[in-house]
């Protein structure tokens, strides 16, 4: 097998993504999936058709996936879809924690159910996820978990203060996750995607202003907005052996927003 085949294949792996019904979480799936990964979509019950039209599209392409349904904001259901996701291809060793929610309220509107909900999905349960997961990693040597993070884990943008602090919050759990879990050359990494604007369903309000997505699209060094394909290259990475020694970092995939 040449060396690049070897840095990249990650076949045989079995990987649990959160929010695999559709934006991030989706194309993160499938690629892992033209990558040899053996895939789990997670995501709410009333997206079972959705996760089941992401299945089809693997198995399309000859790869294996399932789905499960979970609301990942309950404890208990995590614990629940821990055990679950092994039932299908094995433990999984590659997780995603692509779930997310911006309400996009102004600060005046934040209530305690609204802040709690972002705070649960977006920060809470990317590690309690993880860590039903991590003794099934430890006891194969090997292990990468990939978290989501934003352009919001660096900047400040309007009418998002609970989604701002979950994702600030997201990359420094990502660093901790790394400390607690990363030592002893276990085999485990845990890293952070930093997307820019892609279109999904959480900017679905953006990309119907012509004005606004275009300014956006500016605010970048490349001179325009991401298309989901350009996740293909920055998860199969963090995904694979090619990326053993990388461990507690975001890397932003943004076109250079957060370096002009």
């Amino acid at each position: 097998m040449k060396i690049i085949d070897q840095l990249f294949d990650i076949s045989g792996h079995v990987a649990l993504v959160t929010g695999g019904s559709s934006g991030i979480g989706r194309a993160i799936a499938f690629c892992l999936a033209e990558a040899g990964a053996s895939v789990v979509h997670a995501a709410l019950e009333q997206e079972e058709d959705a996760l089941k039209d992401a299945v089809k599209d693997v198995e399309k392409i000859g790869g294996k996936a399932a789905y499960l349904t979970c609301d990942v904001s309950d404890p208990d259901e995590l614990a629940n879809m821990a055990e679950k996701s092994a039932s299908f291809f094995g433990a999984p060793d590659i997780l995603v924690n692509a779930a997310g929610v911006n309400f996009r309220q102004s600060w005046k509107d934040v209530t305690d159910a609204t802040w709690n909900k972002q705070i649960d999905i977006n920060l809470k349960a990317p590690f309690f996820l993880a860590r039903h997961l991590i003794t099934g990693m430890q006891k194969k040597g090997w292990g990468k978990i990939i978290n989501i993070a934003s352009l919001q884990s660096e900047r400040a943008f309007p009418n998002s203060v609970p989604y701002g602090a979950s994702k600030g919050g997201v990359m420094q759990l990502t660093r901790a996750m790394a400390e607690a879990w990363s030592g002893n050359q276990s085999g485990i990494t845990c890293n952070a995607i930093g997307p820019g604007f892609f279109k999904t369903g959480l900017t679905s309000v953006l990309y119907d202003q012509k004005d606004v997505i275009d300014a956006l699209a500016r605010q970048t060094i490349i001179g325009r907005n991401g298309e989901l394909d350009d996740l293909k290259g920055v998860s199969i990475f963090l995904a694979s052996p090619a990326s053993d020694y990388i461990t507690g970092q975001t890397i932003y995939l943004d076109g250079g927003w957060t370096a002009k």
